[in-house]
């Protein structure tokens, strides 16, 4: 069972919209190495999971990685919001907001549109943990990658919340496959 508690893991409160840094945040959203994929991966894999306390760590992840989905979201909604259209154009962002406005689509910053179709679930506990630990790796690499566009401090400190999870859940899932 799931327990929502209505609050951010992290407080958010952008200032400054920035729609150029939110084009590239959004890949934390949407992209191939993003929180919603993280987290129906985990959530996934945790079904063919023989060890009830793996199970628990891949369902305590992936509900977590929910959060985190939800924490980029907000960051891109601030960072996107009240834009005028000359904002838009200036950012390159007309494309997306023909199709979307300023709404939350789970999108790589390329554009391309979210696709399980790079989801990994074998049903193997080794191989499981193994892709784990490296999608873990390559969110980290994301938001190392967004830290180096970023110098907004009201943007800088969630993103790098974000990024040490990312840290958190690659030890957890390193635990997790010394157990078994």
């Amino acid at each position: 069972m799931f327990v929502y508690e209505k609050k951010l893991q992290y407080p958010i409160n952008i200032k400054q919209p920035n729609p150029k840094l939110a084009k590239i945040i959004i890949s934390q959203y949407g992209g191939p190495d993003g929180e919603l994929g993280a987290s129906l991966r985990y959530l996934s894999q945790r079904y063919s999971v023989p060890y009830a306390e793996i199970k628990a760590i891949l369902t305590d992840i992936g509900v977590e990685e929910l959060g985190h989905l939800e924490m980029v979201g907000t960051i891109v909604y601030q960072l996107t919001k009240n834009l005028s259209i000359e904002e838009i154009k200036a950012a390159g962002l007309e494309q997306y907001f023909v199709d979307h406005t300023t709404g939350i689509y789970p999108a790589a910053a390329t554009g391309v549109p979210y696709s399980a179709s790079g989801m990994q679930v074998k049903g193997d506990i080794i191989a499981d943990l193994h892709e784990d630990l490296a999608a873990e790796q390559k969110a980290r690499v994301t938001y190392d990658n967004i830290l180096r566009f970023c110098d907004d401090p009201d943007v800088l400190d969630p993103i790098r919340f974000l990024r040490q999870r990312e840290i958190v859940h690659y030890q957890r899932f390193g635990e997790a496959k010394r157990t078994k």
